[in-house]
């Protein structure tokens, strides 16, 4: 018995997630046909050079935003951002650095700093010999 592999593919959406582009930005064929998983790791390996120019200049994605600014996704939607930017407006927005976005880098901070603490307490507790089991 011969077992036969079918061909993974994904929904465009899917493939423009994890490649971290706005799929309203790639090209027509792209978004309407559908990629194997060859196809993506192809795209990732070699990136033509319209991916290249979207992961360079954007429209980026609200994760890419967000990564971008050093923020959350909420944070994003708290500061009233809710669509695609640029790199240009990423840049020109840390330039201006508006009250909101230095108050959610804060809170990311803070948030980055808790968890780091609540790691290092897990660790020094996985390290103490407990009690003995039975």
């Amino acid at each position: 018995m011969t077992s036969h592999q079918t061909t993974q593919t994904m929904k465009p959406a899917t493939a423009a997630k994890k490649l971290g582009v706005y799929l309203e930005a790639t090209p027509a064929e792209f978004q309407e046909g559908v990629v194997s998983r060859t196809e993506l790791n192809a795209l990732q390996a070699d990136p033509p050079q319209w991916l290249q120019d979207l992961r360079r200049n954007g429209p980026h994605p609200r994760p890419v935003v967000a990564a971008k600014l050093g923020i959350s996704i909420s944070g994003l939607a708290r500061g009233g951002i809710t669509e695609p930017l640029t790199t240009e407006q990423i840049d020109a927005l840390k330039k201006d650095s508006p009250e909101w976005l230095q108050k959610e880098r804060a809170t990311q901070a803070e948030v980055r700093k808790e968890a780091a603490r609540i790691k290092e307490k897990n660790a020094a507790r996985d390290e103490q010999p407990g009690p003995p089991r039975s």
